[in-house]
């Protein structure tokens, strides 16, 4: 999938993204630490990040997840992330993780991301249910949810540990393909 706008574009992870994604992540390590734990640690260094790209792209030619960059169009910058993990092709669904740096925050392209990235699901991998899970206090990111039609299911609980922590309810949310 690759996807354009005038001020960012999207395309498939790849290994010459090394250094820009392990800026992205070591920059917001406090913004992305609780809810990107597994992230983080696979990417401490830039050897990390490197032996994480190759495993990816492993991942993605399986078609077991699907990883991609959103790139600000002026700079080449990595701006986030949007990984289609979970994938059940059985049942046709898969969940989004995603962030997006600090300096790109309230720009509207994670909720452009998403949607065009649910666009890529439904109709080219022929999904029929997505999902986003987040945490009730992640208010971006139940913002992107809603904005791209996902609908509120159910809290799941205790369904996530943060690093240390107790265990913490997490609010579903989906969105279903009409044929």
């Amino acid at each position: 999938m690759n996807y354009n706008t005038e001020a960012f574009f999207i395309e498939p992870l790849h290994f010459d993204d090394a250094l820009k994604l392990n800026k992205l992540l070591v920059s917001n390590n406090e913004r992305f630490k609780r809810y990107l734990p597994k992230t983080l640690s696979e990417n401490r260094t830039l050897e990390d990040t490197k032996a994480y790209i190759i495993k990816r792209d492993a991942i993605m030619t399986s078609k077991l997840e699907y990883t991609y960059t959103i790139k600000d169009k002026t700079t080449k910058n990595i701006a986030g992330l949007i990984i289609m993990k979970d994938i059940d092709w059985s049942q046709k669904k898969a969940e989004f993780a995603y962030c997006i740096g600090k300096k790109y925050e309230g720009k509207g392209w994670m909720t452009k991301s998403i949607q065009a990235t649910s666009k890529f699901a439904f109709q080219e991998l022929n999904l029929e249910k997505l999902q986003i899970i987040s945490h009730k206090t992640n208010i971006a990111s139940l913002k992107v949810a809603k904005k791209n039609n996902f609908v509120w299911q159910k809290t799941l609980k205790n369904e996530f540990t943060p690093v240390g922590q107790e265990p913490i309810d997490m609010e579903l949310y989906e969105l279903t393909y009409e044929r």
